[in-house]
């Protein structure tokens, strides 16, 4: 009986680490990071692979566990939220606190063991989220504009990663993570519109599920799919796709675009969620892409 408690304990306090850190948003950071390592990489380390997935990991889960301590009253007002570990009472602030910053210190220095640049820019990301983006979720629609710059930083954080410098390449990697998030959470703020409201977050940029909103989703969602081609181009230093890549990487985003512009027609919430769900497969089937584009090139 003891046994089957101690048992269930462990059970339970890992199901709540893997929550406090938002463990399945953090693999997505991971994998962001991964796949830039693999873009900037003349050959591969397992090692730094390895160490940029725990440091990154690290940095992600602390990034949402100072989150979750910092509105765990505003939590408690929104359903998707409330039963999260901090503020149903399941762990104190003080516990995530201490699991944040034991993240944070972790988080840093291996990032730094790989170079100093990646631990910089990992330290700015944690900033810029706990400090600026947060508390700014409540005040201001453009807490969106503020969070896309940690939230960019993760596929650049990779090149850096691979090659210690920030160039056009980072640079270009960066700004197709940060123009998609527009369309991502206005989406993803259109969905959850009512819950967010009920903890005074106004994620869409005018405030309301209105048609400046949807205007912009769309608008936002071309200029993501226009800076996600630049790289074939040649015009970005080491950072290149092939036309044929190139008209893989159009296709999705003609794929997101057709429901952003589902959106603006309806204006509900199944067209927000769809867009959701299509800008994350759109991000993730690109940076997949542009990898692959890479091996074959390489290999060919």
């Amino acid at each position: 009986m003891e046994n089957t408690q101690v048992h269930n304990t462990s059970v339970s306090l890992i199901s709540d680490l893997k929550e406090v850190t938002k463990v399945r948003l953090a693999i997505s950071v991971v994998f962001s990071s991964v796949a830039g390592y693999f873009l900037g990489a003349e050959s591969i380390d397992l090692l730094t692979v390895v160490m940029l997935s725990i440091g990154g990991y690290c940095l992600v889960g602390a990034s949402n566990a100072y989150n979750q301590i910092l509105e765990k009253d505003l939590d408690l007002l929104m359903k998707r939220t409330r039963n999260r570990p901090v503020p149903s009472g399941r762990m104190s602030v003080n516990t995530a606190f201490l699991i944040a910053s034991t993240l944070t210190l972790a988080g840093l220095i291996i990032l730094y063991l790989i170079n100093p640049r990646t631990a910089m820019f990992g330290a700015i990301s944690i900033f810029l989220y706990v400090s600026v983006y947060t508390p700014l979720k409540t005040k201001t629609p453009l807490s969106v504009f503020v969070g896309a710059f940690p939230g960019a930083i993760p596929f650049m954080l990779g090149w850096v990663a691979a090659t210690g410098e920030f160039g056009i390449e980072p640079g270009t990697l960066f700004m197709i993570q940060f123009f998609w998030q527009f369309p991502h959470f206005w989406a993803l703020g259109w969905w959850l519109y009512d819950d967010y409201a009920k903890g005074g977050f106004f994620m869409l940029p005018t405030g309301k599920r209105d048609k400046g909103t949807a205007v912009q989703i769309v608008l936002y969602t071309i200029w993501t799919i226009i800076v996600s081609l630049i790289p074939v181009t040649g015009m970005t230093g080491g950072l290149y796709i092939t036309p044929f890549s190139a008209g893989l990487v159009l296709l999705l985003g003609l794929g997101m675009l057709y429901y952003a512009i589902q959106l603006y027609q309806k204006r509900d919430e199944s067209s927000a969620k769809k867009l959701m769900f299509a800008s994350v497969s759109y991000i993730t089937l690109l940076q997949i892409i542009y990898v692959l584009d890479k091996l074959i090139r390489i290999w060919i």
